[in-house]
């Protein structure tokens, strides 16, 4: 397994390399599978009164779905050794959610490839900028059920999750709600009586 790390404003040295490749890679063995790709990101938060300034950023894509993890720690080899664990975790709910309903027959539709956003969150502008658009994404939409949809939100750790309801063909919009939960946000259809 090829595993990339890189450093964000921190040198990542032979040590955290080889911690990464030992921890990350037994975590991956959980789901053992081609093709499968792993991007690890190490950096430090400048907070001086953040107990917990590393932070160690995991990406795997596989089978055209993507499980991102983010944790922190108080030092790069605890905060690895937490991704690791979360990892496993992540990779242990999508193959029961994903790869175990595949096999169950038709009422579990494949899951559609995830749109190559690295973080929707990034398309939300700040209240103090809000009069100036400082970034765009585009977002390739596929056809998806609902479910499959609150798995992907799920599986990349986001708020929400923009996507094509493969029954209607509209864009609907599903999130998780504060006090537990999912909603989903769908367009109005107004049809005109000739």
């Amino acid at each position: 397994m090829d595993i990339k790390v890189s450093g964000r404003k921190t040198t990542v040295t032979d040590a955290l390399r080889a911690h990464v490749d030992e921890k990350i890679g037994e975590a991956l063995k959980v789901f053992d599978i081609n093709p499968m790709t792993v991007d690890v990101v190490l950096r430090y938060e400048k907070n001086p009164s953040n107990p917990n300034p590393a932070i160690v950023e995991v990406t795997v894509r596989v089978r055209g779905s993507v499980i991102r993890v983010a944790e922190h720690g108080a030092d790069m080899y605890s905060a690895i050794d937490l991704s690791a664990d979360k990892v496993t975790r992540q990779l242990r709910k999508f193959k029961t959610r994903v790869v175990d309903n595949r096999q169950q027959g038709p009422s579990a539709a494949e899951v559609a490839p995830v749109p190559s956003v690295e973080d929707l969150a990034d398309l939300l502008i700040p209240a103090e900028e809000d009069e100036q658009l400082v970034r765009e994404k585009v977002i390739d939409i596929t056809p998806m059920t609902e479910e499959q949809a609150l798995v992907q939100t799920d599986l990349l750790g986001h708020d929400f999750y923009v996507f094509e309801n493969a029954t209607t063909g509209l864009i609907n919009v599903v999130y998780h709600r504060k006090n537990g939960g999912y909603g989903i946000i769908k367009p109005k259809i107004e049809t005109l009586d000739e």
